[in-house]
């Protein structure tokens, strides 16, 4: 096994570089798909340390995609790049895990900020331990054989960036995702919820609202019976389950029959395999409210639809292992349920962690607020993510030289119901 100071060292190495890094996002929040500054401090850091990256990835001008192959291992290509130095590994790891290549491991990077709150989420640590992670490692994994692969993933607040990339194929090959989100408590795994984001619009007819309102047809009042139909369709539902939306727009002046109104919905599930059929009564409740009004109805997703988290436990309990390793004596859940996030989607197409890591050591200091912003720029956030990054290369390290761990990593995969 490698030494637990060397992979010390090499995150440590990197400290200034990932503060300023940190640092630099922290003071120019910019939100989902604006993240030019976010995504171009991190393309130049990357290709200092000499990773070949991608910009404009996915068609997203905010997406990245950096990539390192070591010496001897097959590139996505098939080629092989130098002399064959982790050819013993691979073939090894190939026996045990069913693999024809070196692992590939994959690091999430998020970057965006909420409008008015900037980083209330601490997405600029984020990009630190995801870039450090994929740096760090680079600097140890010839010895061991292997891929780094870190996917630069815009917009997870809204439209969710890794969606599309899933939907792609771009993480099917990937041996392991792994990233790690900044919070006030530790925990190694988690789920979150699946997510439909709906838009109803309703088209009617305008007439005066007094003078002739038998001659409009009310696209409002389709909106209005959509909420009343899902609020009937709530006792019928899991308890788990979340429906909630606004009215957008809601018509132009009180004297004229609204011809066109527009509600938005986000539909939520534990499991996406429930919420497709609950995203279909709760669109029947549209069509059922537009029918009885007589206005039209046009049906859309306004962001892209989210997944569930499926944690890889296996995975889960190697980096909780590095943690500890690595001192940390602070309690760490098992599990931490979310709300929703695109990394669940990446976690349908292969084995994947969304960690949570403690900086604030308050949980009166919650998410999305601008006293988590605040402390999302000091120096403990900062230096609680170096160990949490020193965490995740350990983990990355040991899915790269056990065999054994990632046949049981891949194997819990393929059970999961896709």
């Amino acid at each position: 096994a490698m030494e637990r100071t060397k992979i010390h060292n090499a995150v440590y190495t990197l400290s200034d570089e990932l503060r300023e890094l940190a640092r630099a996002i922290h003071a120019d929040p910019e939100c989902d798909f604006q993240e030019y500054h976010a995504c171009a401090r991190q393309v130049a850091l990357l290709k200092k340390h000499g990773f070949e990256v991608e910009e404009n990835f996915c068609g997203f001008e905010t997406a990245y995609r950096a990539v390192y192959h070591t010496v001897g291992t097959k590139a996505d290509n098939g080629s092989v790049s130098g002399a064959d130095s982790g050819s013993a590994f691979n073939a090894e790891c190939a026996a045990a895990s069913g693999l024809n290549r070196a692992p590939k491991i994959a690091f999430l990077s998020e970057y965006d900020a909420l409008p008015g709150l900037g980083h209330a989420c601490g997405h600029n640590l984020i990009a630190a331990v995801s870039c450090g992670s994929a740096i760090a490692l680079k600097s140890l994994i010839d010895e061991i054989g292997g891929s780094i692969y870190l996917y630069g993933c815009p917009a997870e607040e809204t439209s969710g960036a890794k969606a599309p990339m899933a939907d792609a194929g771009i993480f099917d090959d990937m041996d392991v995702a792994m990233m790690a989100h900044p919070f006030s408590e530790h925990a190694c795994g988690g789920s979150s919820m699946a997510l439909d984001a709906i838009q109803f619009e309703y088209f009617g007819k305008a007439s005066h609202a007094a003078a002739a309102p038998w001659e409009g047809i009310n696209a409002l009042d389709g909106a209005i019976g959509t909420f009343n139909m899902i609020n009937a369709l709530r006792q019928h539902m899991i308890p788990e389950a979340r429906v909630h939306g606004y009215i957008k727009d809601g018509g132009k002046a009180p004297n004229i029959v609204p011809e066109y109104a527009c509600a938005r919905f986000y539909v939520r599930a534990p499991k996406k395999a429930y919420l497709k059929g609950l995203t279909e009564r709760v669109i029947n409740c549209a069509r059922g409210a537009a029918l009885g009004c007589g206005a039209e109805l046009k049906v859309s997703h306004f962001e892209s639809s989210f997944d569930d988290l499926v944690t890889n436990k296996t995975l889960a309990a190697a980096y909780r292992q590095a943690l500890r390793d690595g001192g940390c004596d602070a309690p760490i859940s098992d599990w931490l349920d979310g709300a929703s996030t695109d990394t669940g989607n990446v976690s349908y197409r292969c084995p994947a962690i969304h960690a949570w890591y403690d900086f604030t050591h308050d949980p009166a200091v919650s998410l999305h607020t601008r006293e988590f912003e605040q402390a999302a720029g000091s120096e403990e956030a900062f230096s609680q993510s170096l160990k949490v990054c020193e965490a995740l290369v350990a983990t990355a390290v040991r899915v790269l030289t056990e065999p054994d761990l990632l046949a049981a990593i891949r194997s819990e995969f393929d059970a999961i119901e896709k």
